[in-house]
Formats: structure tokens, sequence, C-alpha cells
């Protein structure tokens, strides 16, 4: 049970992380990388866990957290997304789950009110809260990919 409003708030980003990690997990390496919609050519569903991890890095680890780490996102268009003949499945949930680490470090000892690190322009309120209808967002592209992918539905 959240006592307060933040830990609500990343109460319930954590149970969109697992859900964004469990859509990959068990996928061959050629479903998780294949991008089956012709109007957005570079979503594969590692695609969008690559680019979850770019989110979480930039506004809780940068923004919020003011943590000195290289963007992920960095260029146009956003790089985020691109996979490496590297990536897989394990490989990409394991980059999300260590950035979750990175984010609970760089909001440690921040409250719902206090203004972010980098440019004090946001609450971390408002980026925790953008961060969460960012991934659920995702996790309803991964919704789909995963379908498409093998027929699988569910969290």
């Amino acid at each position: 049970m959240a006592s307060d409003e933040l830990r609500l708030q990343l109460d319930f980003l954590q149970f969109l992380r697992a859900t964004a990690v469990n859509k990959v997990a068990g996928l061959p390496a050629e479903l998780a990388v294949a991008a089956p919609l012709p109007s957005s050519p570079r979503m594969s569903a590692l695609g969008v866990v690559k680019h979850l991890t770019a989110v979480e890095r930039w506004w809780l680890c940068i923004e919020a957290g003011g943590a000195d780490l290289p963007s992920l996102w960095a260029g146009t268009p956003d790089p985020s997304w691109d996979l490496t003949p590297d990536d897989t499945p394990a490989s990409v949930a394991a980059a999300y789950r260590a950035e979750w680490a990175r984010a609970e470090k760089a909001l440690r000892g921040l409250g719902p009110d206090d203004r972010t690190r980098r440019r004090a322009e946001f609450t971390v309120r408002w980026v925790v809260a953008h961060v969460v209808q960012e991934t659920a967002r995702h996790v309803g592209h991964l919704d789909v990919l995963r379908e498409l992918a093998d027929g699988e539905v569910g969290e």
C-alpha cells in the first residue's frame, strides 16, 4: 500500500516496467526485432524497451535527479529505437532493469514538490507522472506487437 503520492506513482511505474519486460520475455529474437507495422518501420518490441530505457535515463536520472550520464536519445531521428546486432531480449531487458536502479538512486531524497535538478523547470511530481504516462502508452504498443508476434495477450 502506497503511503504517499510519489510512492503511488512509482509503484504504478514499477508495475508498468515489469509488464514491459514481460512482453518481451520468451519472444524469439527474430520476433522481438520484427517491426510489423508498416506505418512505424522502426517500432519493434525490443526497440520499445530500448526507448523506455532512454526515457528513464533522460527524465528520471538526468532531468529530475541531475545525474551526469549521457543521453540515450540524442540525435534526429531518435536513435533509442534502433537495434544493434548485439541486442537480445535478455540484454535489452537487463539494460532497462539497470536503468531502474539508476533512477531510484537519482530520485533518492527528492519529494514530489522538489524542482528537477537539471533545469529546475519541472517538479519531480510532473516528471514521474510524465514517465508513467509514456511508459503506459508504450506498454500498449508492446501489447499489440506481442499479439502480432505470437498471439500472446495479457500482462
